[in-house]
């Protein structure tokens, strides 16, 4: 067998919809985007959403729309895609990382209050891989110093915390459509938020600042011309994209059973192995499982990277655990050597199974099968 790491999970629905867009002669951002933003933040329980090009531009947009600015620090998780580090960046600030929790991998919020300085600006927490961080915490910190929270939700389209979804908590909650996503648009991405302030203003920094969207000028809405009272940038998603989105929003609760399910039998046939370790999921959580996590124990001989690659021998394509943002280059000449033991740790002990929702059961089993005959 042959088995990536992901797929996307897509029928003729999407196709049919992207060739109506190309058909209308309507491709750049127009109706099929404003259709998306409504079913999704109406999913998540939201006021308004905004589609932007990716889940990148939503958090840099997100840095913007609270006022991060170069005085700033933002406190944020090292053990995420660099993305979040560099969403802080190009606002001009400076990411603060703290360590995760050893079981969800998230970030720590007793690790939040040490690392508060005057300068604190905001807290970035992670919903890594699918699975909510600790919110409440969180909230009660940023109320008590009057920090702002922006939520990288990029892996935590259908996640819950504590009955809430993700995307209706903080003030600004950024998703992702990348392809290694819960659902997917090719890239894109969205910000959901209650404010009616927050929303009008990304919808005019994602389109260069205009003061008026060419779908409102094209309806004969508002002003003919528009002005451009502020900086903005071309973070719009096309109306493609965004057919492809109301398709995939159709199929996004089969695609969270699915996956669930998938990784429930990941659990319990790996269950019997003492040293590893599969996801943890809180009662305070659901998880999407956006990726499905092993962390090899401590005291466990095997190498990861050997594993890894005896799989992909087999057929079977996995990939390493998060590499720590503190450790690249970039943020190293920023940062200087810092320490993060828990998350070079999980870094270093765990790598993801190849999951996705059309996976068969046959395929499933061969992965676990290949995995047992490397491991035991």
């Amino acid at each position: 067998m042959n088995i990536p790491i992901t797929k996307p999970f897509f029928s003729e629905a999407e196709e049919k919809i992207a060739a109506s867009s190309i058909r209308s002669g309507w491709v750049a951002q127009g109706p099929k985007v404003a259709e998306f933003e409504e079913v999704f933040a109406e999913y998540v329980d939201a006021k308004y959403a905004v589609a932007v090009s990716s889940g990148t531009t939503a958090l840099h947009l997100a840095m913007i729309l609270v006022g991060v600015d170069d005085k700033d620090e933002v406190i944020c998780p090292s053990y995420s895609f660099i993305a979040t580090a560099n969403s802080i960046a190009y606002a001009g600030a400076k990411p603060v990382f703290v360590d995760i929790d050893p079981e969800t991998y998230n970030i720590d919020p007793d690790k939040i209050k040490s690392a508060i300085t005057p300068k604190t600006k905001a807290i970035m927490p992670v919903h890594q891989i699918g699975l909510s961080a600790d919110m409440d915490p969180i909230m009660e910190i940023a109320r008590k110093h009057n920090l702002e929270v922006i939520e990288d939700a990029a892996c935590a389209v259908g996640a819950e915390y504590k009955g809430n979804k993700i995307g209706s908590i903080s003030s600004l909650s950024c998703f992702s459509f990348h392809p290694r996503k819960v659902i997917t648009t090719g890239e894109g991405g969205m910000i959901t938020t209650n404010s009616q302030e927050y929303n009008e203003k990304a919808k005019s920094l994602r389109a260069h600042g205009a003061s008026v969207s060419s779908v409102d000028r094209h309806k004969g809405k508002g002003k003919i011309y528009e002005q451009y009272a502020d900086l903005g940038y071309n973070y719009r998603m096309t109306d493609i994209q965004g057919g492809i989105g109301i398709e995939q929003m159709k199929k996004l609760e089969y695609i969270l059973e699915r996956r669930r399910s998938l990784a429930e039998f990941y659990n319990k046939t790996l269950a019997d192995i003492d040293f590893i370790h599969t996801p943890y999921v809180p009662e305070y959580s659901t998880h999407t499982y956006q990726s499905y996590s092993l962390r090899l124990d401590k005291d466990c001989k095997l190498d990861r990277d050997d594993i890894i690659q005896r799989m992909a021998d087999m057929g079977v394509s996995c990939r390493r655990g998060i590499p720590p943002i503190h450790l690249e280059p970039y943020y190293r000449s920023l940062l200087g050597n810092l320490s993060l033991p828990i998350t070079e740790n999980v870094s270093r002990r765990s790598f993801f199974l190849p999951l996705y929702p059309s996976m068969t059961d046959d395929e499933q089993i061969y992965v676990i099968d290949c995995l047992r005959k490397i491991i035991l």
